[in-house]
């Protein structure tokens, strides 16, 4: 069964496509680097890192401090990783896994 998203269009579909066709690291920093700002880049990783240290309990003072993330973004990032679409938590499996 196909995953129902709010998201879902033809121009979304094609940029999730064209991420999926990408082969290593090396590809992803040049294609992001010409999609997006910098900024825009650098928040969707301290959105990852603020999710990898919820996942790990700290607390949300500490996830601050070391991410320089808000406490609204941190919250966003807690509901995500509780009520949203389990996108968080499969990536972050995967990711524990290959750590192993």
């Amino acid at each position: 069964m196909e995953y129902q998203s709010k998201l879902r269009d033809d121009q979304v579909d094609m940029l999730f496509d064209s991420i999926l066709c990408l082969e290593n690291r090396e590809e992803c920093y040049r294609f992001f680097e010409d999609l997006c700002t910098v900024n825009e880049i650098k928040s969707l990783a301290q959105r990852l890192e603020v999710a990898i240290m919820l996942r790990k309990k700290y607390t949300y003072n500490e996830i601050a401090e070391r991410t320089g993330a808000s406490t609204a973004t941190i919250s966003r990032v807690n509901r995500s990783l509780i009520y949203g679409s389990d996108g968080y938590n499969r990536i972050l499996d995967k990711l524990e896994k290959k750590a192993d």
